[in-house]
């Protein structure tokens, strides 16, 4: 079995609730071991061949402040080889022009780093103008929007977490 780690940072707690979440349907603790970014190491990367990034976008298109204060830090990971898939809680009405900009930044990077996105997801559903994590038409994780579409949020990870599933070849 793949070993998978899932990174997350948090302001609200939205996002650590929807990492554990994506944790349990991902089979467990005994599947995935959750970070959170405040805490964690570049070297917690290492032992990793799946990884799981969740940040929220704060502000206007900004990386949530414990992912800011890691950013440099990614720079020291080894990402060649590794499939990483991306989630991102954001809000499409009141940043329509930056909405889910905090997951396109940070796969940007890893991606240049070597790091091998998975875990595309569509934009249908969504009502926002701009966002740094679209890339040939999709967002490049899942984006979730907790203060308005938080019913969509179960079904959304439930089909997310199924796919990148199978990606990482769980």
């Amino acid at each position: 079995m793949a070993k998978i780690a899932l990174f997350f940072g948090t302001q609200t707690g939205n996002t650590q609730t929807i990492a554990e979440t994506i944790q349990q349907q991902m089979g467990g603790d005994s599947v995935v071991t959750v970070y959170d970014i405040a805490d964690a190491e570049p070297s917690n990367f290492d032992e990793y061949e799946c990884i799981i990034i969740g940040c929220p976008t704060w502000n206007i298109g900004e990386l949530q402040s414990d992912w800011e204060g890691f950013y440099d830090e990614l720079d020291a990971i080894a990402f060649n080889g590794k499939k990483v898939a991306y989630f991102g809680a954001g809000d499409q009405v009141g940043y329509a022009d930056n909405f889910q900009d905090a997951m396109g930044i940070l796969e940007e990077k890893i991606s240049q780093l070597g790091g091998k996105t998975v875990g595309y997801w569509p934009v249908d559903g969504y009502d926002f103008n701009e966002s740094k994590a679209v890339k040939n038409g999709k967002f490049v994780g899942l984006a979730l929007d907790e203060d308005n579409q938080a019913e969509l949020t179960d079904e959304r990870i439930a089909a997310w977490v199924a796919q990148v599933k199978q990606e990482f070849g769980i």
